[in-house]
């Protein structure tokens, strides 16, 4: 934390000053200043001292809290301060909090619907590409969206077979001008919260099919895919390196298993890489960062990773050391002599798991049913 005066946090609702506690109104008036958004300052009476956010925040928040150093100061924040709010940036920017919320947008949604917290996916798009919301679409499923565009998230549902869906615009939630409408219709005002009833086709998380996938031949098939993400056992928050990522459909679905996982795709063909970025859209992960380039020379400036997985490239000198030396957890896949001799050799040195797939498909031969075998990979992983 900073050494710094602490920041008092209260959240705010849509019914203004009125609907703050007798404790956050003590809070906003024993302040030597106020800061928040212009329509949240609105609310406070003529005797406190307001000031208004920069525009864009980050730039200028840490110039502006300087300019009060020392004071009493009290923040606004809409709601709940840690529900993609600026409770959040703060302390993420090393600022020290007491934060007193207030009914969030989410709970107050829950509320009208009659929607358990437990049943309830929430995705935030605030500063955000509203593309998120495509990793969680399920048959059945019920979503909150916060801070979403209209048109955006109407042409996304609909795009992905997701038309039928029921979706509800939630306005002005706890204040003297709420509303509930359908969200298909209209434009809905800044502070709508959409909830959806999803219905729609069903993908997975992980194992999504080949065809799904925007590539060139150069994709990692669902059952070697599915394999080696087994061995990288992701867990929540962490990154992967996928290095030589083709179509990136490793660390994708890597990314796809929680809203918190990372994933940087490495890929040296410009084509593909922009083709990476395309797929990762469609699959509800533009996060996904693609680096274009050849390992191991643009590994160096990369952020240390908990797991990579090596699905081309390892030919080239000193690849497989440099992911040795992170003391990640790694899965390799070849598929030439070469590539089997390098993860043979490996595996002599370092341990870890060594194995042969090969997968055979039922295809049509003649008037009759035959196997068609793919190429048999060689896979060694080590933990």
């Amino acid at each position: 934390m900073r050494e710094k005066s602490r920041l008092t946090v209260v959240g705010i609702g849509a019914d203004g000053w009125s609907g703050l506690s007798e404790q956050a109104q003590a809070l906003v008036l024993g302040a030597d200043v106020v800061i928040g958004a212009p329509r949240q300052l609105a609310y406070l009476p003529d005797e406190v001292v307001a000031v208004p956010w920069p525009s864009p925040l980050l730039p200028g928040l840490d110039a502006l809290l300087a300019e009060h150093e020392g004071q009493r100061v009290c923040v606004l924040a809409s709601g709940d301060p840690f529900l993609s709010g600026v409770g959040t940036t703060l302390v993420a920017h090393g600022y020290e909090v007491e934060a007193l919320p207030a009914l969030s947008s989410v709970t107050l949604a829950r509320a009208r619907l009659g929607w358990s917290a437990e049943e309830t996916e929430v995705v935030t798009l605030v500063g955000r590409s509203s593309a998120r919301v495509a990793r969680v679409l399920a048959p059945g499923r019920r979503v909150l969206v916060l801070g979403a565009d209209a048109a955006s998230l109407r042409s996304l549902l609909t795009v992905r077979g997701y038309g039928e869906s029921e979706l509800f615009a939630l306005e002005n939630l706890g204040g003297p001008e709420e509303r509930i409408s359908d969200g298909w219709s209209g434009e809905p005002g800044s502070l709508t919260v959409f909830a959806l009833e999803c219905a729609g086709p069903a993908l997975p998380l992980i194992g999504v099919p080949d065809d799904v996938y925007s590539h060139d031949g150069q994709l990692t098939k669902r059952d070697l895919r599915v394999s080696a993400l087994a061995r990288l056992a992701p867990s929540p928050g962490e990154l992967l390196w996928d290095i030589g990522a083709g179509a990136g459909s490793v660390g994708i679905e890597w990314s796809r298993l929680h809203e918190l996982n990372r994933a940087i795709a490495i890929e040296q063909d410009p084509e593909r890489a922009e083709r990476i970025g395309r797929n990762a859209l469609d699959l509800g992960v533009p996060e996904l960062e693609v680096v274009t380039g050849t390992a191991p020379d643009v590994l160096g400036t990369l952020p240390r990773p908990d797991a990579i997985f090596v699905g081309g490239g390892l030919s080239t000198p000193g690849l497989l050391e440099l992911c040795l030396a992170t003391g990640a957890r790694i899965v390799a896949h070849g598929v030439t002599l070469e590539a089997e001799a390098i993860l043979a050799d490996t595996y002599a040195e370092h341990g870890g798991e060594l194995v042969r797939i090969g997968v055979e498909r039922a295809a049509p031969l003649g008037g009759f049913t035959g196997w068609t075998p793919a190429r048999t990979v060689t896979q060694w992983s080590s933990r």
